[in-house]
């Protein structure tokens, strides 16, 4: 999680991703920093992330990107 949160800071420094439960909601996350965010998530945690996978609730928190993160490492 500590990597994740780490990645998180690099699209937004100024947001406490350990709280926040609404990325997109709250436009913290849009379409434009997940195309920055999915390369450095993939190389990161070594998984790939299809467009099946880019739904909104897989990006709600860092809890539920860690899921989804967790999910494809399992599954892959």
């Amino acid at each position: 999680m500590d990597k994740l949160l780490e990645i998180l800071r690099g699209v937004n420094p100024d947001v406490d991703f350990t709280k926040e439960k609404d990325l997109f909601g709250s436009h913290i996350l849009d379409s434009l920093s997940l195309v920055m965010l999915i390369p450095d998530l993939e190389e990161t945690f070594d998984i790939e992330i299809t467009p099946a996978d880019l739904l909104p609730e897989n990006f709600e928190s860092a809890e539920t990107i860690y899921a989804m993160i967790t999910r494809l490492q399992e599954n892959g």
